[in-house]
């Protein structure tokens, strides 16, 4: 079979446009991230900077590490702006109040957030954004309900103390019997979270041991904007938060009557 000089002309213009169009779509997603890491690298800095004022020089050594730490995760493509300020923010919290501070720290299969050490004792938090994926649009509020169950049973267990910062426009439900000391926790409230959890969560599944020894011991209601803590015991953040997941005319949205 034969080509003509003219449809080997036109073959040829083809693929070189099309390789055009190739190397153009390329070279615009690599602008963008460069635009992105452009625009993380500045954001951190700028919110570092803030938070070490009128600090003294370990607060700033240690926060500027971190700084360090995040970019290089961003570039890797494991993190968001959103959440990284938010880790940041309660990291300065701890750090001031003596913790030595890592961030996205690998737990076995599990990242968490933020894992912080004083002395012989360790604290991991988990921060909670109230961020519904497009996929649970339809679910939200079982999504939510298990997301948190879920992350105060796998994470708890992998240090002496366990909290969760959250925004100040975010209620989050907290299963009540997770509060509650292991050995007041009820058979039915156990297997309820259980069957919560594995709804969404099943490789692994979370446990019937971790549902019963897990425990949350803080809130940290985190401020970005203005860079400021505010740290509460689990029962008052639930008795802050249960009149506005309450729904008219008393029906309940989250809490059963207890």
């Amino acid at each position: 079979m034969s080509i003509s000089w003219e449809n080997l002309i036109f073959l040829s213009v083809f693929l070189i446009t099309q390789n055009l169009k190739f190397n153009y779509l390329i070279f615009c997603i690599d602008a963008g991230r460069i635009i992105a890491v452009g625009k993380f690298e500045k954001d951190i800095a700028y919110l570092v900077n803030k938070l070490c004022k009128g600090e003294d020089d370990r607060v700033f050594k240690e926060l500027k590490r971190l700084e360090e730490s995040l970019i290089t995760l961003h570039k890797e493509n494991r993190i968001k702006i959103s959440h990284s300020v938010m880790e940041l923010v309660c990291a300065k919290y701890l750090i001031s109040a003596g913790y030595h501070v890592e961030l996205e720290k690998v737990l076995n299969s599990l990242y968490c957030d933020i894992y912080a050490q004083k002395g012989l004792g360790a604290l991991i938090v988990e921060v909670e954004t109230g961020f519904i994926p497009p996929e649970h649009a339809l679910d939200p509020l079982t999504y939510l309900k298990a997301r948190i169950a879920s992350k105060i049973t796998r994470y708890s267990g992998y240090a002496e103390k366990f909290g969760l910062a959250v925004p100040p426009h975010y209620a989050m439900y907290i299963p009540p019997a997770l509060v509650e000391p292991p050995r007041a926790r009820k058979k039915k409230d156990i297997e309820s979270i259980k069957a919560l959890c594995d709804l969404y969560y099943s490789n692994p599944p979370v446990s019937v041991e971790e549902i019963k020894n897990a425990r949350i011991h803080a809130v940290y209601i985190l401020d970005v904007e203005n860079g400021t803590v505010e740290e509460t015991d689990p029962f008052t953040y639930i008795s802050m938060v249960k009149p506005m997941l309450v729904g008219l005319k008393g029906k309940y949205l989250f809490f059963q009557n207890r």
